[in-house]
C-alpha cells in the first residue's frame, strides 16, 4: 500500500503527489518546512512546530493559505490516513508555481504538502555506543546572510557538510561559524557537559532554535542543571565531560569521539543517558492525539 500524501487540501497516493517543475520551492529553494515526530498515537509538540513554520513563512513573506488550526488538523489527518501511530512528518510550504524568474509575485498560490512515514535516523547501536563525529571544513552560512531561525528549504550548506561526513565514513559533522565558533551539526544541535552545567551555542552564531533543543534545556532545568548559551571553540568540545546532539529525528544521541579525540571516557556519559530516559518518558505522556 502506497503512502497517502496531503497535497493542497487533498490526500493522494504518493505516485500521484506531484508539484510543478515551475514551483519555486524546487527551482530556488523558496519555501519553509518542519520535521515533526509522532509517538504512540500523539504528535509531539505539534503547536510549537506549527508556530515555528508560520514564523519562518512570515520572515520570507510567504502567506500560508491555511490557518494554524487547519495546518495542525492536516498533519493529524495525514497520519490517520496512513494508519500511523509512530511517524516522522515532513510539513512543507513552497512559494508555489511561478515562472523562471526569481520574483515571488509571479507565484500566486503556495504549495502545501505533508508526508507522514516511519524513520530511523541512526541505528540503535549508535544510541548505545555513541557517535563518531568530525569537524567539517564547510562553514555555516553566516546569520548576516541568512537567519538560521528561518527553517527554509535552502539546505545546500548543510548538504555540502554532510557530503564531508559521508566521505569520512562518520554519521555527523560539526559546522563552525565563519569566526571559528561551534554552530551546530549538519542536522542537529550540539550540547557539551561541563562540571556543573551544560553549554550549547547561541542561536545567533548560526544554528536553528530547535524544538528538541528547547525540550532538553527544560528537562535539564527540571533536574536542577543550568544550560548556558555561549560561544565556544573546538578545544572546549575536545575537553568536554560529555557531548550529545539533539534533533526531531535524532532525538538525543551521545557523541563519543570528535576528530578522533575521545570525549570524556569515550562512551555515552551518565547525564546524556539520564536525559534520554527523561525524554522517552516525556514523549509517552505529551502530544496532540492523532485519534480522538
Amino acid at each position: 500500500m502506497s503512502l497517502l500524501i496531503y497535497l493542497d487540501g487533498e490526500l493522494v497516493p504518493e505516485e500521484e503527489a506531484k508539484v510543478s517543475v515551475f514551483d519555486h520551492g524546487l527551482l530556488y529553494g523558496d519555501g519553509v518546512f518542519e520535521g515533526i515526530r509522532a509517538y504512540d498515537g500523539r504528535v509531539f509538540r505539534l503547536d510549537e512546530h506549527v508556530e515555528r513554520l508560520y514564523d519562518s513563512a512570515n520572515a520570507i513573506m510567504l502567506d500560508i493559505p491555511l490557518s494554524c488550526e487547519e495546518i495542525g488538523e492536516a498533519v493529524l489527518a495525514t497520519c490517520r490516513a496512513n494508519e500511523l501511530t509512530d511517524a516522522y512528518i515532513r510539513l512543507v510550504v513552497t512559494r508555489g508555481k511561478g515562472d523562471l524568474g526569481l520574483d515571488p509575485r509571479k507565484c500566486p498560490c503556495p504549495t502545501v504538502f505533508i508526508i507522514a512515514d516511519v524513520i530511523a535516523l541512526y541505528p540503535e547501536e549508535f544510541y548505545e555506543k555513541g557517535l563518531e563525529v568530525i569537524t567539517c571544513t564547510t562553514r555555516r552560512t553566516s546569520p548576516d546572510a541568512l537567519d538560521p531561525g528561518m527553517k527554509s528549504l535552502n539546505y545546500l550548506n548543510n548538504i555540502l557538510a554532510k557530503i564531508e561526513t559521508v566521505r569520512a565514513g562518520v554519521p555527523e559533522g560539526i559546522m563552525l561559524s565563519s569566526d571559528g565558533y561551534v554552530a551546530e551539526c549538519t542536522g542537529d544541535n550540539i550540547f557539551l557537559v561541563r562540571d556543573d552545567h551544560v553549554v550549547t551555542p547561541p542561536v545567533y552564531v548560526g544554528n536553528l532554535r530547535g524544538i528538541t533543543r528547547k525540550v532538553v534545556i527544560d528537562l535539564l532545568a527540571g533536574m536542577g542543571i543550568e544550560t548556558h548559551e555561549e560561544l565556544f571553540r573546538l578545544l572546549e568540545v575536545y575537553s568536554a565531560k560529555e557531548a550529545f546532539l539533539t534533533g526531531t529525528a535524532a532525538e538525543i544521541i551521545p557523541v563519543v569521539t570528535v576528530d578522533g579525540r575521545s570525549i570524556g571516557e569515550g562512551k555515552p556519559g551518565p547525564l546524556t543517558q539520564k536525559l534520554r530516559k527523561a525524554f522517552r518518558e516525556l514523549i509517552k505522556r505529551e502530544g496532540t492525539p492523532i485519534y480522538q
